[in-house]
């Protein structure tokens, strides 16, 4: 028997329902839509117009195709006209880009696109940036990160939301979205560029999987099965993770590699140990190999790893990398690009705790997560995050006009980002995210320049505090 096809109400219900039940959006803010005119991203405008969210459509122009770049702008302006949104456009010279950073056209277009996204999100107000991708570009995606030898997480990595990115389009297939565009009478374009083998993702979806689907028949749907079943398996893995790197860690913050190399995997642990650094598991393995000498030196993009006696001693490259931008890990005190001094403790201790503009409190299982990536850069235009206490965004330049920094404080601060949201504006403003809770077990201390060892218990005058921390004092009292 046919499968029956979803009718338009099928459609409006069950990204509702996706919406909802993931808490992807609000209905009291704006939302940002990419509209760049192809079947995804008009079923995605007209659906959430539909559901009531107030939406700005916005499409890059990115001049590549000559005039079917054109046509393309015009269509995605038309397509806003007639769902009776706002439509914004901003045109892009990617080849300045691509000599400016040394980028590929695809991640050029990726940092100019999301770069815009971000400022226009800003400039409006906006909730969030919602983008059209679907079911089979989370199989496309699970195949191009399988091939490069990624773990878990690179397996994983297509989430229904990333930072200020949601994907409500995500539970449906591309067969659904295009009934539903049908229904509804719209039209959309085809870019020319998806029947060109010239992109892997292009090659994954033109010629594996049909292929795939030809051997094995609903191989599409068994991978995202996989896909399930991986994140669902993802905690566990990475409950076990957060308990080697703490065996392996060593109280000044390098790892104890000849150790390691006891493990029957212990490349694989040592990777999820320094991945964040940009190490590959290719290194990873070679630097247990080489565990008994001394002065091998391994780098990354971004950082530079030497072997001493057994140990693991992780900084910055000196061959490169960006200069603005630091990996750091929070199981050891940060002594560059500026000084951070990292304990973790019992919650029991908290209630003892001086707090102070200089110091942030995160709960220990968010802040020593071995799937997070943790970097220190400086501010940008644009920049956002939830201020701690409050339960909307707020951009970082009215939080230093709030203090009245000047432009020299700006530019000095340093930002702490956790997968690329923004944690803490050191010295100056904790975010809402990695806040502790009544169920926090342990807690992990930053504080800005040098601290007191971390055995040492701090006394000091209350301050007043949120709902949240009172729990927790009173729950320790």
């Amino acid at each position: 028997m046919p499968k029956r096809k979803h009718s338009n109400a099928d459609f409006v219900g069950l990204t509702r329902c996706y919406i909802e039940s993931l808490a992807l959006l609000r209905s009291d803010a704006p939302v940002v839509v990419a509209l760049s005119g192809g079947a995804d991203s008009v079923a995605l405008l007209a659906v959430l117009t539909e559901l009531g969210y107030r939406c700005v459509a916005a499409h890059c122009n990115f001049h590549l195709r000559g005039e079917e770049s054109r046509r393309d702008m015009l269509h995605a302006a038309e397509v806003a006209r007639s769902l009776d949104v706002d439509f914004s456009v901003r045109d892009f010279d990617v080849q300045a880009q691509m000599a400016s950073s040394g980028e590929s056209v695809e991640m050029a277009c990726r940092t100019l696109r999301y770069g815009w996204f971000a400022d226009l999100a800003d400039s409006i107000g906006a909730q969030a940036i919602a983008v059209g991708h679907h079911r089979e570009d989370r199989a496309e995606t699970f195949f191009l990160n399988l091939m490069r030898g990624s773990g878990i997480a690179g397996l994983t990595s297509m989430n229904p939301r990333s930072g200020d990115v949601v994907r409500p389009l995500l539970w449906a297939s591309r067969m659904q979205i295009e009934h539903y565009i049908d229904s509804r009478g719209l039209t959309y374009i085809v870019d020319s560029s998806n029947a060109s083998d010239a992109h892997r993702r292009n090659r994954i979806r033109n010629r594996l999987m049909p292929l795939m689907e030809e051997l094995f028949p609903g191989a599409g749907e068994a991978i995202l099965r996989t896909v399930t079943n991986l994140e669902a398996t993802r905690d566990i893995y990475n409950e076990a993770i957060r308990a080697k790197t703490e065996a392996y860690t060593l109280s000044d913050g390098s790892i104890d590699v000849r150790a390691l190399r006891g493990e029957p995997h212990g490349a694989s642990i040592l990777f999820e140990m320094i991945r964040h650094s940009g190490f590959t598991p290719t290194q990873a393995s070679d630097i247990v190999d080489s565990s008994t000498l001394s002065g091998a030196v391994f780098r990354s993009p971004g950082a530079e790893a030497r072997l001493e006696r057994g140990r693991l001693v992780i900084g910055q490259s000196t061959g490169g990398g960006d200069p603005h931008s630091w990996s750091v890990e929070l199981r050891r005190d940060i002594v560059t690009p500026v000084r951070i001094d990292v304990c973790r403790r019992p919650v029991d201790c908290f209630r003892d705790e001086v707090r102070d503009c200089r110091t942030i409190f995160l709960d220990a299982d968010y802040a020593l997560d071995p799937s997070a990536r943790w970097r220190l850069r400086h501010w940008r235009r644009g920049d956002r995050m939830i201020p701690f206490g409050s339960c909307s965004p707020k951009l970082v330049s009215d939080i230093f006009a709030n203090v009245k920094a000047d432009s020299e404080t700006k530019a000095s601060t340093w930002l702490l980002t956790r997968d690329d949201d923004i944690v803490w504006v050191a010295g100056i403003r904790a975010s809402a995210l990695g806040a502790l809770t009544p169920e926090s077990r342990a807690y992990v201390r930053l504080r800005l320049g040098t601290a007191p060892p971390c055995g040492d218990v701090h006394t000091g005058t209350a301050i007043t505090e949120d709902n949240i921390i009172q729990n927790i004092i009173k729950r320790t009292t």
